[in-house]
């Protein structure tokens, strides 16, 4: 089976972070300048091992694929950006790629929304839009990914480079686009591309009759309780100005019924975007080691009902430190998510 982490760039420092957010900017700014928001509310969140790393430096790259390797994570999924051409935060993704090091399996996944502020506390502003000029841009980019497509550590599933698509049904005709990438695939040589909608966040009801070959179910692991309905009902009222706060689930999100398969289900080792959005964010509390296993375990118990050849499990993410949804060790846990996900993958095998 596999084991697919989502991957982010966003560590080291490029010319539009630097216009949009000051000098030096990188994912770790807003990390480190996190604090608490509400009484028994723990941050920052901070590196352990692998510290305030940069990506343009290979042997953090190269200590990622260890870890990785450590706690059974098959394949780095790399967030890939493309905006009619324009690329950003390609650099770690470009030198993985020439250098053949990490010799770690990876796929990308096109983050295919417009970029705002939202990420750093200022949602009304818009950075950089998402659009979709048509065929000599989709031509462009099938171009530009096609030599990671024919790299021997590129992920294949029935022997079809993995492609995952973040908002699928954003796409104007989308059963268009499944087609004509399709098309220029094989045009390339390849026997035609896996195409991975992303489900869960956005509805997209259609994924199957468009073309795609599977599904990600993405549903973040916020639970209820009566501090969530008290909350509700005053932030309805106008008396409470958030972060909006939820209980980690003991149990995964259950996948719908009604979404023909193969769906893959995604695990979330924790979530907690307030160092990005402030009060303006959502955060989960108690999301412990210890649950983040028992949603493990019960996202293998869906993978094991899979076909052989399609057994895939999505963790979101290695590294989005902003979003507290990563795997990396920090200093408040240590290896503990990353090592009971391993725990979990082998008492899979064993069974």
């Amino acid at each position: 089976m596999e084991v697919i982490a989502h991957y982010l760039p966003q560590f080291h420092p490029v010319p539009e972070n630097d216009e949009w957010w000051g000098k030096g900017f990188t994912e770790w700014t807003n990390v480190a300048k996190a604090r608490p928001l509400f009484l028994g509310h723990k941050q920052p969140h901070l590196p352990a091992d692998l510290g305030f790393y940069d990506l343009r430096v290979p042997e953090v790259r190269e200590a990622q694929s260890a870890l990785a390797h450590r706690y059974g994570v098959t394949a780095f999924c790399y967030w890939h950006y493309w905006f009619a051409g324009r690329r950003l935060l390609e650099r770690p993704f470009e030198e993985v790629l020439a250098s053949g090091r990490p010799d770690v399996p990876f796929c990308v996944a096109w983050a295919n929304q417009t970029w705002s502020g939202i990420w750093h506390g200022a949602p009304d502003r818009v950075l950089i839009e998402q659009t979709y000029p048509g065929p000599e841009d989709e031509q462009a980019h099938f171009d530009y990914l096609l030599p990671a497509f024919r790299d021997d550590r590129y992920l294949r599933i029935k022997g079809r480079p993995v492609m995952v698509m973040y908002k699928p049904g954003e796409v104007p005709e989308p059963d268009r686009f499944v087609d004509t990438w399709q098309a220029m695939a094989r045009q390339a040589g390849l026997e035609g591309l896996y195409l991975i909608a992303g489900l869960g966040e956005t509805e997209y009801p259609d994924f199957k009759n468009d073309g795609y070959d599977a599904g990600v179910y993405y549903q973040f692991p916020f639970g209820d309780d009566r501090g969530v309905q008290l909350r509700e009902r005053l932030i309805a009222r106008g008396l409470y100005w958030g972060p909006k706060r939820y209980p980690y689930m003991d149990r995964l999100p259950a996948i719908p019924d009604d979404l023909v398969g193969p769906i893959f289900p995604c695990v979330y080792p924790n979530w907690d975007n307030t160092p990005r959005s402030r009060r303006g964010g959502v955060l989960c509390y108690d999301a412990t080691p210890e649950r983040f296993g028992r949603q493990v375990r019960d996202a293998l118990a869906v993978v094991k009902e899979l076909p052989v050849d399609e057994q895939v499990l999505f963790v979101k993410s290695w590294n989005e430190w902003a979003e507290g949804n990563y795997l990396e060790p920090d200093r408040e846990t240590g290896h503990a998510r990353g090592d009971v996900l391993a725990a979990e993958l082998a008492r899979f095998h064993r069974t």
